[in-house]
């Protein structure tokens, strides 16, 4: 069978690691690399052996080119998943699927019009810690899930990254930037959310850089730094959620399942390996749990392999455009929630992924 040939729109940092996994792959082929910046697409495409080095217009244009991998900027993921779509080319897209909800809509009804796959990441759920917390309680290790929950809170980037600006604009802020990964993990372990109701807040009306090389500088913020959402389940479990930048040390876990028959602590969902840990009714100590499935390092592109095998055996994709939208869509009512002081129901829905087979995809 013929590889699914690949090109990639943005040649940020993130790009380096999907390169580097996708490289040699047996399915696919990355045949050309754009961006923008058309000296940072030469370097990419020196540093990994890539054929052919476009413009951006040039690589949706190409038709030896059958999916594209969309790294761009938050801000410009709808309309180059738009652009592709309507090329005829699959897309799988960095978080999120885009930063309004319209725009969401607007990317999968594309794709259901040509006929085509979205895929979004984040693809950490592939990893081998959350296939293994995922099999787990598939194989009743913890009873039915009745809550969860999930914590990602520190201080805020102004004290290590280079341009943090964007971090506190609307449309970013701590939830939309790390909550996707926090909320596709629930979701692939528990699966869609029906109804929520949020709470939000901006701490701090300004912060001062720390970080070089504009250390110093401030920050005007615009969207909530403090976050926090308590989510109903369709199968009844609740779920609890914060994500912050107004923190300056935790104990909280990352993420836990609490069911009838234990408790589950499950890895950083930003990452793909461990540990997994168990605990059961009578017991003091926690247990760790060997990994069920490889892919415990940085595994980021395993989405896009999932989405290849997807598009060759005509099946559904787990890092679902669908999945995308219902994360995109509970971020923005965990917000509206607050603003609004009421419940906020769904309007959407997804299949909860299925688990991978544990041998490795190649």
């Amino acid at each position: 069978m013929e590889r699914i040939r690949i090109g990639v729109i943005g040649c940020g940092n993130i790009s380096d690691i999907y390169l580097t996994n996708l490289r040699e792959l047996e399915s696919l082929e990355v045949v050309g690399v754009a961006d923008l910046n058309h000296k940072k697409a030469v370097e990419k495409a020196e540093k990994y052996g890539i054929s052919h080095v476009l413009r951006v217009d040039e690589l949706l244009e190409n038709e030896a080119i059958d999916l594209v991998l969309n790294l761009t900027i938050p801000a410009a993921h709808a309309d180059i998943s738009l652009r592709a779509l309507e090329a005829g080319k699959h897309v799988y897209s960095e978080k999120p699927l885009a930063i309004t909800l319209t725009d969401g809509e607007k990317v999968l009804a594309k794709a259901k019009e040509r006929g085509l796959l979205v895929g979004v990441a984040p693809d950490t759920f592939l990893g081998g810690g959350l296939q293994t917390s995922k099999k787990l309680i598939e194989d009743g290790a913890i009873g039915e899930p009745v809550a969860a929950t999930a914590f990602m809170m520190g201080h805020g980037p102004e004290n290590w990254h280079p341009d943090p600006e964007f971090f506190y604009r609307s449309g970013a802020g701590p939830m939309f930037d790390m909550g996707p990964y926090y909320l596709t993990a629930l979701i692939h372990l528990i699966g869609p959310v029906r109804r929520l109701t949020g709470s939000t807040r901006i701490t701090s009306p300004e912060r001062t850089i720390t970080s070089e090389p504009k250390n110093g500088q401030k920050i005007k913020v615009e969207t909530p730094t403090h976050v926090t959402g308590i989510l109903d389940f369709e199968n009844g479990a609740i779920g609890t959620i914060i994500t912050s930048f107004d923190v300056w040390g935790t104990k909280t876990p990352f993420l836990e399942i609490y069911g009838l028959n234990g408790s589950l602590s499950v890895p950083d969902p930003n990452t793909f390996g461990g540990p997994v840990l168990l605990r059961k009714p009578g017991e003091t100590e926690w247990t760790e749990v060997p990994f069920s499935h490889g892919s415990i390092e940085n595994s980021r592109g395993i989405g896009v392999i999932d989405m290849v095998d997807a598009i060759r055996a005509e099946r559904d994709l787990r890092a679902s455009g669908n999945l995308a939208y219902h994360v995109l869509e509970i971020m923005h009512g965990i917000h509206e929630s607050s603003i609004k002081g009421m419940h906020y129901k769904m309007t959407s829905t997804c299949k909860q992924p299925t688990g991978l087979p544990s041998e490795i995809l190649s």
